[in-house]
């Protein structure tokens, strides 16, 4: 019984409720945002895409294959790749990367208007 409790432990992920509980503050204020568990972390689905998102201590952000090399050469930005397979038009950002709201919200304002550009699901 303490294997599978152990087992199940490590492959969920814990997320970072404070950085969780910014981006709520962010799209509490924008239309069309749902909040979803999922990929050991939290998302937020913005008319049923998947845009913004909390993994560990890091923001993930989904925007688009157009900016997404450029976007990787900013300081404490990485590729999405939790799985060994990096996602192309998704990236990671470290915390040291959004330290202040107005780091968060161009951060944010840039998944939103890349989700935006979608059909809704």
């Amino acid at each position: 019984m303490l294997r599978n409790r152990f087992v199940v432990e490590r492959f969920i992920m814990a997320y970072d409720k404070h950085v969780a509980e910014r981006i709520r503050q962010w799209v509490g204020r924008k239309r069309g945002f749902e909040e979803k568990a999922m990929f050991g972390g939290i998302g937020f689905l913005l008319q049923g895409n998947m845009c913004i998102g909390v993994w560990k201590d890091s923001i993930v952000l989904r925007i688009g294959k157009v900016v997404w090399e450029s976007y990787l050469e900013q300081d404490y930005v990485g590729e999405f790749d939790i799985t060994g397979r990096s996602m192309t038009g998704w990236v990671l950002v470290e915390p040291d990367g959004f330290d202040t709201e107005a780091q968060l919200d161009d951060h944010l304002t840039v998944a939103m208007e890349f989700v935006q550009t979608l059909p809704p699901k």
